[in-house]
């Protein structure tokens, strides 16, 4: 292919994946997807490889392309199929994130797959938001082994109650909300395996299957060129997790990256071993993280696709922080481990090529789960915005989403509308950002009143180890957790009372550079 071929071919791909999400977000109910936008949409080859995807979430899309040949071998696919997920040990990332698969087939012909990820704030776990301090994997919801949501076209009305929180045989659920994200999610993988079975009919079938290879080869050489552009050599860099919510303190996560060339690996062999709480996280999160580092070296107009990563390998124990073991808890993973993954590779990079790599963001989601059984329960979920890292070329931002989140805050008429809570604070934490020539950019302050009684749990990061400062710069300020007024832990579950208060105040992002005479305030 030349290559404006090949760039109408890629932005063909990455527009379905953008009506995707346009669907999913329009037809889901929860407030996660459709104002959060906590939902992810890609297209992958026949043989499972990433090709496109929207600019969604990416944790979700990384640990898709690492674990998404195994998931889709070996499967005797047909029309109408829809294959369902949430095992992180099976290319999941934590359970409340459910993944939906439907097959591509023209003329008979397995030609490709489309692909939704998005966040149920129900996913069956005693905890109100299904993130819970806890243990084993059991205790943060229903684990969903592979499995047929459709199969020739037709629900599988057993499976379907029981994601919608039914017991016992019954018709198929369409009048209950719990499941109604499920049937968005499918019209949304469907809509994608359309589009791209009429790009098929138009090019026909070896057409798509051959530009997808181009796609992933260009992609490959891109990736490599930019790789050639750093200083070889071997790098190391370490932080820590502020504790595990089980009473382990500071661990640590350690990588060691080595340049050769036009490849580069990642050996995270020096990082603590599996913990007790539910930080841990499966390897296909790690592979994740490390990979929007790197994605994040190439310009906008670099294809995402799988042959992005082939130059890049990983290394990690079985058993340890970042390749746990089944039955090891990892709601808290995905969210605040990937995100320290993240600080640690940009750390090493940032000695290969320094002025292309900014100072350490808020490093943590500030994820906040509650609420209530009873005759009118209910369920919410959010993460946090923060400060990012000051860099070479300017201050970090604040107010913002960083890293491997990439969802908006509720909205307070949307919050306040749906659950039983008051808005009393959303502004800007002036000062929490690290000092320095480029300051980093200011964390957020957000006060919630309980209207009725309700359960809570917060897993935070960043309360002790604050963000880093690059090349002199200062260190971001800590964020804190209180309810009426009392500090709470990192990680806690509590109940609160109608008429409390809760204050998440989000870390500001690390300063770049020493700071030179008076910088004011932003």
């Amino acid at each position: 292919m030349n290559p404006v071929q090949l760039s109408i071919f890629a932005n063909r791909l990455a527009g379905i994946c953008d009506e995707m999400g346009a669907l999913l977000r329009a037809s889901a109910l929860s407030p996660n997807i459709k104002d959060r936008l906590d939902l992810s949409c890609a297209l992958f080859d026949a043989a499972g490889q990433l090709c496109a995807q929207a600019a969604h979430i990416p944790v979700h899309l990384g640990s898709m392309a690492y674990a998404m040949a195994d998931l889709v071998g070996q499967r005797d696919w047909a029309a109408g199929d829809l294959l369902v997920v949430n095992d992180p040990y099976l290319g999941g990332t934590h359970l409340p994130d459910v993944t939906v698969v439907a097959p591509v087939l023209v003329a008979g012909e397995l030609i490709g797959f489309a692909v939704t990820r998005a966040h149920h704030a129900n996913i069956g776990s005693h905890s109100p938001g299904s993130m819970p301090v806890s243990r084993t994997l059991e205790e943060e919801g229903l684990v969903i082994a592979p499995q047929w949501l459709k199969r020739r076209g037709e629900w599988q009305v057993p499976l379907c109650r029981r994601l919608a929180g039914l017991d016992g045989p019954g018709p198929l659920p369409v009048d209950v909300p719990r499941f109604a994200d499920f049937a968005a999610q499918a019209s949304s993988c469907l809509a994608g395996a359309h589009r791209l079975a009429e790009l098929a009919g138009e090019r026909g079938a070896e057409w798509v299957a051959a530009a997808m290879g181009a796609l992933n080869r260009y992609g490959e050489r891109r990736m490599r060129q930019r790789l050639a552009a750093l200083r070889d050599g071997v790098y190391r860099f370490r932080d820590w997790m502020d504790d595990d919510g089980q009473g382990h303190r500071d661990i640590a996560i350690a990588v060691t990256l080595t340049v050769d060339g036009e490849r580069a690996h990642l050996d995270f062999s020096d990082s603590a071993g599996q913990v007790d709480g539910n930080i841990n996280c499966p390897l296909s999160v790690a592979a994740a993280a490390a990979y929007y580092c790197f994605r994040c070296l190439l310009p906008d107009d670099a294809p995402s696709c799988a042959g992005l990563f082939r130059p890049i390998t990983l290394e990690a124990p079985e058993g340890s922080l970042v390749n746990a073991r089944r039955p090891g808890a990892v709601a808290a993973g995905n969210v605040e481990t990937s995100s320290r993954i993240v600080d640690v590779v940009l750390g090493a990079l940032a000695q290969a090529e320094p002025e292309a790599i900014p100072a350490a963001s808020q490093g943590t989601m500030n994820n906040l789960a509650m609420g209530e059984g009873g005759e009118r329960p209910w369920d919410y979920y959010e993460t946090m915005a923060g400060g990012t890292g000051g860099h070479a070329l300017g201050p970090g931002l604040s107010a913002v989403h960083s890293h491997m989140t990439n969802t908006l805050n509720t909205p307070i008429e949307s919050l306040e509308e749906h659950y039983p809570l008051r808005v009393w604070r959303y502004r800007l934490r002036r000062g929490s950002g690290g000092e320095g020539h480029h300051r980093g950019g200011d964390g957020i302050e957000r006060e919630l009143e309980f209207l009725a009684p309700a359960r809570f749990t917060l897993l935070t990061e960043r309360r002790h180890h604050r963000p880093w400062g690059l090349a002199s710069g200062g260190a971001g300020a800590a964020g804190e957790n209180r309810l009426n007024g009392e500090l709470l832990p990192a990680k806690v579950s509590a109940h609160a009372k109608s008429g409390d208060r809760l204050l998440l105040a989000s870390p500001g992002g690390g300063g770049y550079g020493p700071e030179k005479g008076h910088q004011g305030r932003r």
